[in-house]
């Protein structure tokens, strides 16, 4: 029997009620295909912060480094400052393992009603491919004069042409198994140095890759025709900061950012690849029983896909669906009534 071993760290708030959901329809999904899941779980979390002073050990990444793949929940709770619970947990396993491309689907589901007047499944279906690992997330800057009217702050965006050039290539490559066109975000016009560089290699990118079509925006822009004009987009590149805010606008345009997958991909294959839901902890409505475990299951059936599970990943996305034609088995943040356990009963029953 095919095995394969997940590290699954459910974190802060609704992750610990979301991913055993994941969990448990990933188990139902394999044990129907033959194969199964090794999960071994991690209380890494604000918790263990409060309590040790540490997201996770000073070992946690070598600890994960020889799993499959790593099931991440939510990242942050009150209490503990954001910049501490994300820098200790979820950006160093992005940078230890060189998790270079975050890929966010965006995608209209049945049975989900858009905000957008008059747009269906056809009209929202793109993907988001976000650099992960430099760009406008970079350590390098500080403080001086703190506390004075001089106080003076400098934070530095960190832009390589081997960072650029391998997110750019990995969006195009994603593309040809797709619509064939690509976008990128950009705002060379107000950011001087970094993004007339970016789309330098965004042109170098698509002279290698014929026949993919292309496009490019400003970042403004860009956020205004995601909601006039998600039909124009297929796959959409952009740096690590531009990507993360049009990959929370791009769900929000397909109904909830409840619903919203994403993975942290190693290219390589050289070390695991870790598989988080884009709605964080949402304090809240964590401990309520109402959370949306949607995106945990689409999560984990793109864990499944890059472990090679594809009828297993499709079984998830069809469950999922499935699940969402009802109000009764939708959650409230999708106009729905159901709760956590009658959502995850409505998947579990479409997965027999």
């Amino acid at each position: 029997m095919r095995r394969h071993r997940i590290a699954c760290i459910p974190g802060d708030g609704i992750g610990t009620e979301v991913i055993p959901v994941g969990c448990r329809a990933t188990d139902a999904a394999a044990a129907r295909l033959g194969f199964a899941i090794d999960w071994e779980t991690f209380d890494w979390s604000c918790r263990r912060y409060a309590e040790t002073g540490r997201m996770m050990p000073e070992d946690g990444t070598e600890q994960l480094r020889d799993f499959d793949a790593i099931y991440l929940g939510a990242v942050g709770w009150p209490g503990v400052p954001d910049h501490v619970s994300l820098w200790g947990l979820l950006i160093p396993l992005r940078r230890a393992f060189d998790l270079y491309a975050n890929v966010r689907p965006v995608r209209l589901l049945k049975g989900v009603s858009s905000p957008l007047a008059g747009r269906g499944p056809r009209d929202i279906d793109f993907v988001v491919v976000r650099e992960n690992v430099e760009g406008e997330y970079s350590e390098i800057g500080g403080r001086i004069f703190q506390g004075t009217p001089q106080e003076t702050v400098v934070q530095e965006s960190v832009f390589t042409r081997r960072g650029v050039d391998r997110i750019m290539d990995y969006a195009f490559e994603l593309a040809k198994t797709r619509r064939g066109h690509v976008t990128s975000a950009t705002k060379s016009n107000g950011i001087v140095h970094t993004m007339p560089f970016w789309d330098e290699r965004f042109a170098a990118a698509k002279a290698r890759h014929d026949g993919v079509a292309t496009a490019q925006f400003h970042i403004d822009i860009l956020t205004a025709h995601f909601v006039l004009h998600p039909d124009w987009f297929d796959v959409v590149v952009g740096s690590n900061l531009f990507g993360d805010i049009l990959s929370d606008l791009g769900p929000a345009v397909a109904g909830s950012i409840g619903i919203a997958p994403a993975a942290n991909i190693d290219p390589t294959r050289t070390s695991p690849s870790m598989f988080e839901p884009v709605h964080g902890s949402a304090p809240d409505i964590a401990g309520k029983g109402v959370a949306n475990p949607v995106a945990a299951v689409w999560t984990a059936a793109m864990m499944l896909q890059h472990l090679g599970e594809a009828d297993a990943a499709r079984d998830l996305e069809t469950a999922i669906e499935a699940s969402l034609t009802r109000p009764e088995t939708r959650t409230r943040d999708l106009g729905g009534t159901a709760d956590t356990a009658a959502s995850e009963a409505a998947i579990l029953a479409a997965l027999t």
